[in-house]
């Protein structure tokens, strides 16, 4: 498993508040977050400047910031989350190994998928490789605002009277790709937005248009089906958007944190705030 770095068989505490720590890194920002951690920019990253900005966004991190260098409720549960098995990984056995920005990359979308994969076989009780649809929907509407979930709930349950979705099954790929659509929330609530104020309402063809052209992402009619069904409010056959990308918003956020905390947080500090500044970083 992606998440035992160390092979032992288990998670330990500090491997938790390492992954997590990283999951608050958004795919739009790779980037960003690898040149943060190429103090010196010389285009790697070394073992100790990764430290010392993992230090950094740790702290601004919900679960990390309680638990500075694996102490948690006053007692010592293993080694500081920066010399995790994932550092080895990263940087060799010796530690002397550099870390250039493909494998950094390809590690986090390994991580965000795995992440998937995991609440995937949540719903996957048969391993079968599809789960009902009404799991899906309850995917989707599991972080919505408390003002509107007895609603968004309540189209779920009302799936099991609609014998168009009732039996349908949904596979990995089609979970997968929903997921992929959440985590490129930014460009596509855009689109949507975009598309709303020349347009007015959306229908099922434009979801999939700004899905497909701005994001990349192809959602089959089932989904989409399903999309409409929880967030359609009026039953008019066009999309509720607001509350649609709400939950959407809401969801990434429980993934990695708001935007006052997490990486977006060390970002925010790192760009303006003189406590965050460079030489400190390196001075640490």
């Amino acid at each position: 498993m992606l998440f035992d770095t160390n092979g032992d068989g288990v998670i330990s505490f500090s491997e938790y508040i390492f992954f997590v720590t990283l999951l608050s890194i958004p795919e739009s920002s790779f980037h960003v977050a690898f040149k943060m951690f190429d103090l010196d920019h010389n285009g790697e990253i070394d073992k100790d400047e990764f430290r010392k900005v993992m230090t950094l966004m740790r702290s601004y991190n919900r679960q990390g910031a309680a638990h500075r260098d694996g102490l948690r409720f006053g007692r010592k549960v293993g080694q500081p989350v920066e010399n995790g098995g994932l550092v080895e990984y990263f940087f060799g056995k010796d530690g002397n190994e550099h870390l250039h920005y493909d494998k950094f990359s390809s590690f986090l979308k390994k991580l965000h998928d795995e992440i998937v994969r995991l609440e995937f076989s949540h719903y996957d009780v048969k391993s079968s490789n599809t789960i009902p649809v009404k799991d899906f929907a309850l995917s989707m509407v599991a972080s919505a605002d408390m003002i509107y979930i007895d609603k968004l709930l309540d189209r779920v349950e009302d799936l099991d009277d609609n014998l168009d979705l009732k039996d349908l099954r949904i596979t990995f790929e089609e979970f997968k790709a929903f997921a992929d659509l959440r985590r490129r929330l930014e460009p596509f609530r855009m689109a949507i937005f975009s598309y709303g104020k020349v347009n007015g309402l959306l229908t099922k063809q434009d979801l999939k248009r700004a899905a497909s052209h701005v994001c990349g992402v192809d959602l089959t009619d089932k989904v989409v089906d399903i999309i409409f069904h929880v967030f359609d409010a009026n039953c008019d056959g066009n999309l509720s958007s607001e509350e649609f990308l709400r939950s959407l918003q809401r969801r990434e956020s429980d993934i990695r944190q708001p935007a006052t905390s997490g990486f977006l947080g060390v970002i925010a500090c790192w760009l303006n705030c003189t406590k965050c500044s460079l030489q400190q970083m390196l001075s640490q």
